[in-house]
């Protein structure tokens, strides 16, 4: 979770380190962008990411395409 600390004030891309169901903000910014579609992922809407990969995903819908790409899921 974002602590009052962790928003940065500047605007911008952070730069997150992606926990299991944490995730800690490295650079301050307003967001984080899709690995998938590219798209601006505000922090305080950020749900979906891969450990693993270290990747922010904007919906359920990329995150899945990202693991068929890499050939996880049927």
């Amino acid at each position: 979770m974002l602590g009052r600390y962790d928003r940065g004030s500047p605007g911008g891309e952070a730069k997150v380190e992606y926990g299991d169901g944490t995730m800690r903000v490295v650079k301050p910014g307003n967001f984080v962008r899709c690995a998938v579609t590219g798209e601006e992922i505000a922090l305080d809407a950020l749900r979906y990411w891969s450990v693993e990969r270290q990747e922010a995903y904007a919906t359920p819908d990329a995150a899945m395409q990202r693991l068929k790409a890499i050939g996880l899921a049927g």
